[in-house]
C-alpha cells in the first residue's frame, strides 16, 4: 500500500483562541502535517526556509504591507501562503492575491472553508473569494507587469520613478495604472494607497 505524503503546514502568530483553532483543525485532519505554530513574524523567514512547508497560514495584519506577501512567495516558492484577514474587503483581497497570496479569509472564516483553503493552496491554485462584497470576476487576476506596478504603487513611487524603475515609458506606467485601479475597485492611487478605515457605526 502507497505511502500518503502528507500536507505540510506552519501557522503564524494569532490571538490564543485563533491560535488553538488552527493548530486543532490541522492536528485533527490526518492528511496534514503541522510543523510549526506560533510563529512570531520576525521568525517567519527563517522558519520557512528551514522547514519549507507546502502552506504556511499568515495574520493578514502582522504584513508590513501587500508587498511582503510577493517577497515571501518569491523567496519561498515551496510555500504557498493563506493569509486570514479580521474583515476583509474585495480590494485587500485583490491586492494580496495580486502579489502571490494563495488565499484571503476572514478569520470568522468556518473550519471547513480553512481546510479547504489550504487543500487547494497545497496544489499550487488560488482560491478566488465568493463573498467579499463589491468583488468583481477576475478582479484579482492582475498581469505580470501590473503586478510589477503595483509593487511600485504600493511603495509610493512617482511614474517617472516607475518608468525608470521598470524600463518603460510613463504613459504606459499610467495605462497599467488605470487597469490596475480598475481591477482592485478603486478610482485613483490616492484610494489605492488610503488605509483601510474600520467600519463606522450608525
Amino acid at each position: 500500500m502507497p505511502k500518503t505524503t502528507l500536507t505540510t503546514v506552519a501557522v503564524g502568530r494569532f490571538d490564543d483562541l485563533l491560535a488553538r483553532g488552527l493548530r486543532g483543525l490541522i492536528e485533527d485532519d490526518p492528511s496534514l502535517e503541522l510543523l510549526a505554530a506560533d510563529v512570531a513574524p520576525a521568525q517567519l523567514a527563517p522558519m520557512l526556509r528551514a522547514h519549507r512547508p507546502h502552506v504556511a497560514i499568515l495574520d493578514a495584519g502582522s504584513l508590513y504591507s501587500p508587498v511582503e506577501v510577493r517577497e515571501l512567495t518569491v523567496r519561498h516558492p515551496d510555500t504557498q501562503i493563506v493569509l486570514l484577514v479580521d474583515q476583509p474587503s474585495s480590494v485587500e483581497c485583490a491586492q494580496l492575491l495580486a502579489f502571490g497570496a494563495a488565499a484571503c479569509l476572514a478569520k470568522a472564516t468556518q473550519a471547513r472553508d480553512v481546510l479547504n483553503a489550504i487543500y487547494v493552496a497545497s496544489r499550487g491554485l488560488q482560491l478566488i473569494p465568493r463573498d467579499t462584497h463589491g468583488s468583481a470576476p477576475g478582479s484579482g487576476l492582475l498581469t505580470p507587469r501590473e503586478t510589477d506596478v503595483l509593487a511600485q504603487l504600493q511603495r509610493r513611487r512617482s511614474n517617472a520613478q516607475i518608468a525608470a524603475e521598470l524600463h518603460i515609458s510613463i504613459e504606459t506606467v499610467r495605462t497599467h495604472a488605470r487597469h490596475i485601479y480598475r481591477k482592485l475597485g478603486v478610482a485613483s492611487r490616492r484610494e489605492l494607497l488610503a488605509p483601510r478605515a474600520a467600519p463606522s457605526a450608525r
